[in-house]
């Protein structure tokens, strides 16, 4: 019986000693959870989903589109495109704009001119109207609300279309900026803060409240919508000026004459764009529906500074789509102060779960600052001892009309190199960003010089310098223009272009 006994004793301990040995070993080999996951772990309704795809951000975030329509409103001039050939019979369009002119305040007339900008627009343009309608699905319900609100026509949201192409990170090549395109003087009367911080012309809402705003200042001057559009790109000197030398008339196609270039195209454009919306149907274009509206994203006012890799990590959510949201913050993070409230925008579901984890998430972001400090200070430390005298880092502001190409050539360092060391994916770089170079040969990592080849390219029938860049990753039309002393944006069929790659 004691022997029994020993045995079951002995067949016990050893079975403890197995389980409690397995869960020690089980134990060691689990990692290590970290901060940021045990964090999330804690976190209300935790599992949420992306409201914009990566396929719908990068349509929103489009900038080709912008580059058309800036050139045809800037470059081109419509009085010298000739006869447009397109299957559009005058006497159809002549009573489709009477129809438009009799639903809406703003005058439609005909006139050969905008025949021709229609014509053009459907015969060059029908895909990229297609994305844009696609595009104002997500906007125009915005701007419809704010356009009600300050009583100007809702066919006015079209005017977007023509500033911006609906991009709001749009910058020209004079510096306005955003879907409203405000230079830095009108958007401060229209009280858009502009800091080191904040860039409130990017803001597709205040700039949306800002616009309407202006419209109706420049509609109380003029009486007239077609010369308030005028004056909204021109500014009202300009157009009281052009009425004055026509005369004194009050009708902006015999004052067209005497107004600059882009004005004397940019109304035409607006009306062809407007035109174009309205009969999509009839010229069988199509557009895509798009999956999410501005209306279903939403605000939260921050509590504390917090950058947008913070909320990227907590809330699962890219960077790129938080950057999409809030274009208005030049370096990826939200100011706190007393004095002004600043705002974060995310889709509705997210927002939802920062609300309802909101403590946790500036307790993330204090946790990290003070990481920061003393990961700083050891970084000093280090560098103290092992510093190197040729080791220089260059800051280059990319101005418009700028190419990764184009700066890799400048400083003498490869497209990889540049992308590595600015965590780019491809060669889209953005006027106003900063780009890191790294200039001796101690710091790149793969090539120390690089040499641009020259390619010929024969012009082809349909060509445009705009196409044809899109052909060679890197290059713009602008440094097409540059390499073969072009200083408009015509181009024949069998020129020969030189490109730089």
């Amino acid at each position: 019986m004691k022997k029994l006994v020993l045995v079951l004793f002995f067949t016990v301990s050893f079975f403890s000693f197995s389980q409690e040995t397995i869960e020690k070993e089980t134990a060691m080999e689990l990692p290590k959870m970290s901060y940021l996951d045990s964090l999330k772990a804690t976190f209300i309704n935790h599992k949420t989903s992306n409201c914009i795809d990566e396929r719908w951000m990068a349509e929103l975030s489009n900038e080709d589109i912008f580059e058309e329509m800036y050139v045809d409103v800037t470059e081109s001039y419509i009085d010298s495109l000739g006869n447009v050939t397109y299957n559009l019979p005058s006497y159809i369009l002549k009573r489709r704009l009477a129809k438009l002119d009799a639903k809406s305040p703003i005058s439609i007339e005909y006139t050969p001119a905008l025949e021709n900008v229609i014509k053009a627009f459907l015969k060059n343009r029908k895909t990229s109207f297609e994305r844009l309608m696609a595009i104002s699905e997500y906007y125009f319900p915005m701007f419809e609300e704010h356009l009600s609100k300050y009583d100007v026509p809702l066919e006015i949201k079209y005017l977007a279309i023509v500033e911006s192409a609906l991009n709001p990170k749009a910058r020209s090549r004079v510096g306005a900026t955003g879907l409203w395109q405000f230079m830095y003087p009108t958007g401060k009367q229209f009280n858009l803060e502009v800091t080191s911080y904040v860039d409130e012309r990017y803001d597709p809402l205040k700039a949306t409240e800002a616009a309407c705003q202006y419209l109706s200042s420049l509609y109380d001057i003029f009486g007239d919508w077609n010369l308030a559009l005028a004056s909204y790109n021109a500014g009202p000197g300009n157009v009281s000026k052009a009425i004055r030398r026509s005369g004194g008339s009050q009708n902006y196609w015999n004052i067209r004459k005497n107004l600059p270039r882009e004005t004397a195209n940019y109304v035409p454009a607006f009306l062809a764009t407007m035109y174009i919306f309205e009969y999509k149907n009839e010229h069988g274009i199509v557009p895509k529906k798009a999956p999410i509206t501005y209306f279903e994203t939403d605000t939260i006012a921050v509590k504390k500074e917090i950058t947008f890799e913070q909320i990227s990590d907590l809330l699962d959510i890219p960077i790129e789509q938080i950057e999409f949201l809030n274009p208005i913050y030049k370096i990826k993070t939200i100011p706190f102060t007393t004095d002004k409230p600043h705002y974060l925008r995310l889709p509705k579901d997210k927002l939802g779960l920062f609300v309802s984890n909101e403590e946790k998430v500036y307790a993330y972001a204090d946790y990290l600052s003070k990481q920061k400090e003393q990961i700083q200070v050891t970084n000093v430390m280090a560098k103290t001892k092992t510093k190197r005298v040729d080791e220089i880092v260059k800051y280059h502001k990319i101005r418009r009309g700028e190419t990764i190409g184009g700066i890799s050539q400048k400083y003498g360092v490869s497209l990889s190199d540049i992308r590595k060391w600015n965590n780019l994916r491809g060669n889209t770089i953005h006027a106003g960003k900063t780009l890191k170079v790294y200039t001796t040969s101690h710091n790149v990592s793969t090539t120390t010089n690089y040499t641009s080849k020259t390619k010929t390219y024969r012009v082809k029938k349909g060509d445009s310098l705009y196409t044809i860049a899109k052909k060679f990753p890197g290059v713009s039309a602008n440094d097409i223009k540059k390499w073969n002393d072009i200083s408009g944006t015509k181009i024949s069929p069998g020129m020969n272009l030189k490109i730089k790659i």
